[in-house]
């Protein structure tokens, strides 16, 4: 069974949630007039626009909001309005609801390094029961995958450096285009990710079937096996 979500990220947003609908409530019960419940939530979300700075740590999209637009827009439009003062706090809440998830984020990311590490290959190959190889390059010869290997190497596989310059120059530079060959000729399907880890991967299968390029939507990763995973290949 495979879960196409971090489980970790979806309970972190949860938890989140669940925090900011308990202020809420603690806010909507202290006001001394009855408040519309639909104007008090669509006035919360209009208040969590905002102008934000993004960037990212350890694959986890951080946002910190700098500027309250959703608040000064309603201003505009409400400001005037005598019961825009029961609404208002609402309205600043939202905005700072915006770090309720800056902090639960925050949080998932030593969790992540956690449960799935990087330097583990089966954060990114778990399942390999409908694994197979398949060939994207002409300079591939006909393998097939050599799966009880793959299953006794996955716990051993290491991970190297990538020299991204270095393989370029052997397989492009100085070679005639007729004799070029892909030092990654294989595409590896069929696999799955640790369960709840939510990674999406495309994995290449290096010539030798000793080496696995994993590209995942923010890095590339690399391990090398002691044995081909290839059946027919050399040792």
């Amino acid at each position: 069974m495979t879960l196409d979500v971090n489980v970790i990220s979806l309970a972190a947003e949860i938890l989140a949630w669940a925090i900011i609908a308990m202020i809420v409530y603690r806010i909507y019960k202290r006001k001394p007039v009855k408040l519309t419940v639909w104007k008090m939530i669509v006035v919360f979300f209009v208040g969590l626009g905002s102008f934000s700075i993004k960037w990212t740590i350890n694959d986890t999209l951080i946002s910190l909001s700098i500027l309250p637009l959703g608040v000064w827009l309603l201003f505009l439009i409400k400001g005037r309005k005598e019961r825009w003062q029961y609404y208002r706090s609402f309205a600043w809440f939202g905005f700072f609801a915006n770090y309720i998830f800056l902090a639960t984020n925050l949080i998932t990311i030593p969790l992540k390094g956690i449960i799935y590490p990087e330097e583990n290959l089966s954060s990114y190959i778990s399942g390999v029961d409908h694994a197979s190889v398949i060939k994207i390059h002409p300079s591939a010869i006909n393998r097939s995958l050599n799966r009880e290997n793959l299953i006794d190497q996955l716990p051993n596989m290491k991970k190297k450096a990538i020299f991204s310059e270095e393989w370029y120059r052997e397989t492009v530079m100085n070679v005639e285009s007729k004799n070029r060959s892909e030092r990654f000729p294989f595409l590896l399907s069929g696999t799955t990710p640790r369960f709840g880890s939510g990674i999406h991967t495309v994995i290449y299968v290096e010539r030798d079937g000793k080496g696995l390029l994993i590209l995942t939507p923010q890095k590339q990763l690399y391990f090398r096996s002691k044995d081909t995973l290839l059946k027919g290949a050399n040792p």
